[in-house]
């Protein structure tokens, strides 16, 4: 089974092409293809997906975006989906993040990629500094007293 973890800081190029760490390259090597799946995720970041796992994304008839709401839960799907695409590894070891998700994720030239097991995720160096320290930092406190790892 194959996870994402680990935290590293690259710099995005001009032509928005980033390096994706070699661990995370080493997987996608395993699954015998040549790109990930990019999209658009949650609290202004971007999602990294191994084929493989956006497939059971897919194949678990996309039970994570199942909602009471049905408006919501397409208007999430349209979100979601609508701004995924297939992010190709060029012989540097890059992909090239689209506009869009450029602007979303507020992405300059700092930049982190974090693997967070399923997925690994994109984020602008100063956006991720201060997400740790007001939603992060505080919640160390309240996991350290219910989690046993």
């Amino acid at each position: 089974m194959s996870s994402l973890y680990g935290e590293y800081a690259y710099t995005m190029d001009a032509k928005g092409r980033v390096v994706v760490p070699a661990r995370f390259r080493e997987e996608l090597r395993k699954e015998d293809k040549n790109y990930f799946m990019l999209s658009i995720g949650l609290d202004n970041c971007l999602y990294i997906f191994l084929p493989s796992k956006w497939e059971e994304l897919l194949a678990g008839n996309m039970q994570v975006f199942k909602s009471e709401n049905k408006e919501e839960e397409r208007a999430f799907k349209r979100f979601f989906f609508g701004n995924a695409c297939d992010a190709e590894l060029d012989e540097q070891g890059r992909i090239l993040v689209p506009q869009n998700q450029k602007a979303y994720a507020s992405l300059k030239k700092d930049i982190l990629i974090r693997g967070v097991g399923n997925k690994a995720e994109i984020w602008d160096a100063q956006a991720w500094s201060k997400y740790k320290k007001d939603v992060i930092e505080p919640s160390l406190g309240k996991f350290g007293k219910i989690l046993d790892i």
